[in-house]
C-alpha cells in the first residue's frame, strides 16, 4: 500500500476542526454573554459554505471521477446515488438520537442555573449531547479527511466550515454538564473528547479506503461527503443559527459563506 503524501495533513485538519468543540465550550465559561448574532451568522456562513462546495466542487469531482471508470450515464447515476446515500447516513444517525436530548437544541451560557433537583437529569443530557456529537462526528471527521487527502485546497474551507459548525455543539455539552456538577473542567473534558470523534473517524476511514483507494471510490466517497454536508447544513447549521439570531441574519450568513467559497475556487482554478 502506498502511503498518499496527504496523510498527515488531512489528519491534522480533521483534528483542528474536531477540537473547535473546546472552543465553544470556553465561550460558554469564559464569555460574559453568548455573542448570538456573531454565532448566528457564523453558522449561516459555514452552511454557505458546505452547501456551496458541496453541489459546485465536491459533486462534480464524484462524477467526473465515476465517469472514467462508468461512462458519462452510468458515473452521473453512481454519484447522484452516492450523494443520496450520504444524505441516508446522516439522516439514519439522527433517527438514533433521542429527540428530546437532541445537542443542536440552543442552550445560552447566561441562563440561570436549575434548581438541585434537575441537576441529575441535565448531567443525563450532557453525556447524551456528548454522545450524539461524538456519533454525528464521526462522518464529518471522514468528510473532512477524505476532502483534504484528495485536494488539501478543498479540504482548507471545509475544515474551518466544520469547526464554525462544532462551536455551539461544545456548548451544547459543556453548559448542562458544569450546571449539573458544578465542575468547568470536567464539562470542559467531556466537550472536548466529543470532538475527537472526528479524528477518530477520520482514521477509521483511512484504515478501511486507504487499501482499496482508486479514483472511482474516491468518486463515491465524495458524492457521500456532500450528502452528509448538504444535510448538516440544512437540519442543524441553519435552524440552530435562527435560533441564536434572526432568520435574514442567517440567510446573510449563508450567503457570504457561498460568495467567499466562489471567489477562494475561482482565486485556486486550475
Amino acid at each position: 500500500m502506498t502511503f498518499h503524501p496527504n496523510v498527515l495533513l488531512a489528519f491534522g485538519m480533521t483534528l483542528l476542526a474536531g477540537l473547535s468543540t473546546g472552543i465553544g465550550s470556553a465561550l460558554a465559561f469564559f464569555a460574559r454573554r453568548t455573542n448570538a448574532k456573531f454565532l448566528c451568522l457564523s453558522l449561516g456562513f459555514s452552511a454557505g459554505v458546505m452547501i456551496y462546495v458541496s453541489f459546485v466542487e465536491i459533486f462534480v469531482k464524484s462524477k467526473t471521477a465515476l465517469t472514467v471508470s462508468l461512462g458519462s450515464f452510468g458515473g452521473y447515476a453512481a454519484s447522484t446515488a452516492s450523494f443520496f446515500a450520504g444524505l441516508l447516513l446522516i439522516a439514519a444517525i439522527d433517527r438514533i438520537i433521542p429527540p428530546f436530548e437532541n445537542p443542536h437544541e440552543l442552550r445560552s451560557s447566561d441562563e440561570p442555573p436549575p434548581p438541585d433537583a434537575a441537576r441529575p437529569g441535565l448531567y443525563r443530557m450532557g453525556l447524551f449531547s456528548a454522545l450524539a456529537i461524538g456519533l454525528h462526528n464521526f462522518p464529518e471527521g471522514l468528510a473532512t479527511f477524505v476532502s483534504a487527502l484528495k485536494d488539501p485546497l478543498l479540504g482548507i474551507p471545509i475544515m474551518v466550515a466544520i469547526a464554525i459548525h462544532n462551536i455551539p455543539e461544545g456548548i451544547a455539552v459543556s453548559i448542562p454538564v458544569f450546571y449539573s456538577t458544578g465542575s468547568k473542567r470536567k464539562a470542559f473534558l467531556l466537550s472536548f473528547l466529543s470532538g475527537l470523534a472526528e479524528p477518530v473517524g477520520a482514521g477509521i476511514g483511512f484504515l478501511f479506503l486507504m487499501p482499496f483507494l482508486s479514483d472511482a471510490l474516491f468518486g463515491v466517497v465524495y458524492g457521500v461527503v456532500a450528502g452528509i454536508m448538504v444535510f448538516i447544513s440544512l437540519d442543524e447549521l441553519l435552524p440552530t443559527a435562527e435560533k441564536y439570531g434572526e432568520h435574514h441574519l442567517a440567510i446573510y450568513g449563508l450567503t457570504g459563506g457561498m460568495a467567499v467559497m466562489a471567489i477562494s475556487l475561482l482565486a485556486f482554478a486550475r
